[in-house]
């Protein structure tokens, strides 16, 4: 379980400060697929960063797992068990998909087990185990990779940040089978994902809306999507006028 407790986070812009996040407080339970979403510019990202430790709260405390991890750097936080998924994932030069699958495991893990995990996201193994990471995968392809190590990782919490970003159509409906196994799956541990996209709302056990760096809206799928789908159809309405 992840708590934010009066979690806050400012820039100095020109002289200013300026107020990204502002005095959240969040709990993220155990075996539940979290979804954070909201307009653009609300802190979504900004959230996901801090809780992995990405960025540094200005104020307040983050709990993972009954120890405090304020204080913590990004890989302090990963061997506690917080795994992260970039919006755009990284490229590694000179490594191949077995030894990131193997790096985010920890282990030396052989060929069979490590084809699992692309196999879990919808990738043939034996096409991509020897692939380099670079650009000459697609988009979908890195994305999907991206996940396969996070699988690997084991974690008590992952983070996705927008999953669905410059990916096409086909990779985004494997994406979010994906997900919905890891949701029917996980044990001990908890899915955060950052996005705005009706599909992956759809799947979630809990819904977070941010604006404007605080939380507008926290409940159950049930109780916060109907709302986030009526209001997307005023908005939709209102533009066609």
């Amino acid at each position: 379980m992840l708590e934010m407790k009066n979690v806050s986070f400012t820039v100095n812009v020109d002289g200013e400060d300026k107020h990204i996040i502002k005095n959240i407080s969040l709990t993220i339970p155990d075996n539940k697929l979290i979804v954070i979403t909201g307009p653009n510019g609300g802190g979504k990202s900004t959230t996901a960063r801090l809780i992995a430790g990405i960025e540094k709260a200005t104020s307040g405390e983050i709990i993972l797992n009954g120890e405090d991890i304020t204080t913590l750097n990004v890989t302090e936080r990963a061997k506690r068990g917080v795994a992260f998924a970039f919006q755009q994932p990284v490229k590694f030069k000179g490594i191949n998909v077995l030894d990131l699958i193997r790096i985010a495991a920890g282990k030396r893990l052989n060929i069979a087990d490590s084809c699992e995990y692309l196999s879990a996201v919808g990738l043939c193994a034996r096409d991509y185990i020897d692939r380099e990471i670079n650009s000459s995968l697609s988009g979908g392809e890195l994305k999907r990779i991206e996940i396969a190590t996070v699988l690997a990782r084991g974690a008590s919490l992952s983070i996705f940040d927008e999953p669905e970003a410059g990916i096409d159509l086909w990779s985004f409906r494997n994406l979010i089978e994906v997900f919905e196994r890891m949701r029917k799956t996980i044990h001990n541990s908890s899915i955060v994902i950052i996005s705005h996209q009706e599909r992956i709302l759809s799947i979630a056990d809990e819904i977070v809306v941010l604006k404007d760096g605080e939380i507008e809206k926290h409940g159950s799928r049930d109780e916060v999507f109907p709302e986030l789908i009526r209001a997307s159809e005023v908005t939709a309405s209102c533009s066609r006028q």
